[in-house]
């Protein structure tokens, strides 16, 4: 999958600057295995006609973002009803979290420290360490260039890295969060793979069963080319090793649609026909894809021109101070949108059947649930490495890298109900999605239109594209329909925490 936070870099945005070079275009800027986080544009200073911000972030160093809103904890906490699962779950105390990131940070644990002291300061100080089973880089230093790996890759894959654990913590604070940090960085093939699967094989045999990976990277199926089930099912092996031990495995499912990119010249190029990524296509691994929450707020386009030369085009970006709803993720500015699809490698698994006619064929369809995506409607992170590229202090994420830890989150909360009534963790979750009884369990994620422009017509997943003069339209790639019900978009939907909890739990319990 192609990195969003290059792409941003590319078109300037991520320089704090507020008009696009150019209409977007792919970039061969950064790792394409992820970060699949993406970073908000740089803040306004000035608010134009007293408009009030959107978003203002905490301390030290205020930042108001004019059009781009924000969440902390205590939001996504309310929005999707975790309060009381939280506390009925000690907040994951004995839980252990694992994010699976290309590098680290070597500011991983301050910036999680920074993290709790604003938002959780009553609760223990994080429990907290970065490993690196096959060796630490000790990147002192971000490089600019346009390789894939290495120096000129750390940045954001200390972003993806920090984002990750921030938002694991923020749902399940007083769990146990481990950053699994890999070198190299995977591009589009499987160069690095085998190294990253050796660490996580390693985090199975060290830590407790009921661990649960978050693993925010990706590539299009279609990369590994003739021998795709041969050295995926290498792969696969790992995750079935942990899912037996009673781990849990959660994959983001991208943030390009349909749309996957090929490994030619340098990932620029990209498939004429839809795809979708691995390994959030495997069977062993649940597969989160986006949504935006609107929590507070809704969008009301009447233009498809998200950017003027003065910055952010305010008939895109015009959004009315009422309501809280939460439509599927496909933000046509970045352009971004929530992964989803058949795969092209594997066929359906039975616990899939109950979804076979979306699906239409036999594959395994992706994802099997979804959570809050969104950039413009992302979560503050708190961030201080490289501080030669990277400013520091808080900033706007987003992505389906941000859905995926904050999932993992919620499967550390149910895994400590489950722990204190002497039950075995929850374990393999995608086929209890297929066969548990669900009572109000889901936010349904059906099609909306808001405002008057055609972005605004949030309905499906085909990514968005920008033209020559500006504008945004539907790129070439068709995507899939959101759907009441399961589709290849978002799922089943958002949870909503304490039924999501309860049947889940009484699904697992279930089992023999």
């Amino acid at each position: 999958m192609r990195s969003l936070l290059s792409l941003l870099a590319a078109t300037g945005l991520l320089a704090g600057l507020v008009t696009p070079a150019a209409p977007a275009t792919l970039a061969a800027a950064g790792p394409s295995l992820v970060p699949l986080a993406i970073e908000a544009p740089g803040a306004q200073a000035g608010l134009a006609g007293g408009t009030a911000p959107a978003c203002t972030t905490p301390g030290p160093v205020v930042v108001h973002y004019t059009w781009y809103h924000c969440y902390r904890p205590s939001d996504i906490v309310a929005a999707y009803d975790l309060a009381d699962v939280q506390t009925a779950s000690d907040y994951g105390a004995g839980q252990t979290i694992v994010l699976v990131d290309a590098y680290g940070s070597p500011t991983a644990a301050a910036d999680l420290q920074q993290f709790h002291d604003m938002f959780y300061p009553t609760l223990a100080n994080p429990s907290f360490e970065q490993v690196f089973p096959q060796g630490n880089p000790q990147y002192q230093n971000t490089a600019h260039g346009v390789g894939l790996s290495g120096p000129s890759a750390a940045a954001g894959w200390a972003g993806e890295a920090t984002l990750d654990i921030e938002w694991a913590y923020a749902i399940a604070p007083l769990a146990h969060i481990v950053l699994l940090a890999v070198p190299p960085a995977e591009t589009e093939g499987v160069q690095g793979f085998p190294n990253l699967f050796d660490a996580i094989s390693w985090a199975i045999d060290h830590y407790p069963a009921g661990t649960i990976f978050s693993q925010s990277f990706g590539v299009t199926e279609q990369t590994f080319e003739g021998a795709a089930a041969v050295q995926t099912a290498r792969f696969d092996a790992v995750y079935r090793a942990g899912n037996a031990k009673g781990d849990t495995f959660l994959a983001s499912s991208g943030d390009d649609g349909t749309t996957g990119v090929a490994k030619q010249q340098m990932e620029s190029r990209t498939y004429p026909h839809p795809t979708v990524g691995w390994p959030a296509s495997s069977p062993d691994v649940t597969a989160v894809g986006g949504t935006q929450l609107q929590y507070g707020w809704t969008w009301a386009p009447t233009s498809d021109t998200p950017f003027l030369s003065s910055g952010p085009n305010p008939a895109y970006f015009a959004y009315t101070t009422s309501g809280t709803s939460e439509v599927v993720w496909n933000e046509s500015w970045l352009p971004a949108a929530s992964g989803g699809g058949p795969s092209a490698i594997y066929p359906r698994p039975a616990w899939q059947s109950s979804v076979a006619p979306v699906i239409g064929a036999n594959a395994r369809g992706v994802p099997d649930l979804a959570w809050n995506a969104a950039v413009n409607g992302g979560v503050l992170v708190y961030t201080s490495f490289y501080p030669n590229v990277n400013r520091v202090g808080w900033h706007i994420y987003g992505g389906t890298s941000a859905a995926s830890p904050q999932v993992a989150g919620l499967i550390a909360l149910a895994n400590a109900q489950q722990a204190t009534a002497h039950e075995p963790p929850i374990g393999d979750v995608a086929p209890l999605l297929y066969s548990a009884t669900w009572t109000g369990a889901f936010t349904d994620i059906v099609p909306v239109t808001e405002g008057t422009a055609a972005s605004g017509n949030l309905a499906d997943n085909t990514l968005w594209q920008y033209n020559a003069d500006g504008s945004v339209s539907a790129g070439p790639v068709p995507g899939h329909a959101v759907l009441a019900g399961w589709d290849m978009g978002t799922g089943f939907g958002s949870p909503i925490g304490g039924p999501f909890v309860a049947d889940l739990r009484a699904a697992r319990n279930a089992l023999p």
